[in-house]
């Protein structure tokens, strides 16, 4: 069976998403995706949309262990209520969110591999579409927050 720290799964999805930057390190195990997320504040909602996700929504139920900051989730259209998830919970984000990192966070996730792959492949759509920092530079924009 497989098992490896945290650190040691294949950087960016085993080279499937080279926009993450070493930033998300991932294999699939079955069908579920093993994550590591090591990321610097960043807001997914220009990415999310310029990589063309139906209603600009990450399709990926999240669940996950935060080791150090904190996670935000935001249900866009919806009046579900905003979630913040820190450092030490562990959490549960259902699809149809747009998530917010903002402070530098590391997390550990274990998601289904279909979904996550939609998301994973939307962000490096995005990348591709604008370049890597351009990508960057969506997620940390001052107006990055803007709905």
């Amino acid at each position: 069976m497989p098992h490896a720290k945290p650190s040691d799964l294949p950087a960016d999805g085993g080279g499937r998403w080279p926009a993450a930057s070493g930033g998300f390190r991932s294999a699939q195990w079955g069908d579920m995706e093993v994550g590591f997320t090591e990321t610097e504040p960043i807001d997914c909602t220009k990415i999310y949309r310029a990589g063309g996700l139906p209603g600009g929504v990450c399709p990926c139920p999240h669940y996950g262990f935060i080791f150090e900051g904190s996670i935000k989730a935001v249900y866009p259209n919806t009046d579900w209520a905003d979630e913040i998830a820190t450092a030490g919970e562990v959490y549960f984000f259902p699809a149809g969110h747009v998530l917010i990192y903002p402070e530098p966070t590391k997390a550990l996730e274990v998601n289904p591999a279909f979904a996550l792959q939609q998301c994973m492949d939307a962000m490096q759509r995005a990348a591709d579409k604008f370049g890597g920092s351009a990508l960057h530079d969506a997620g940390t924009s001052p107006d990055a927050a803007t709905r």
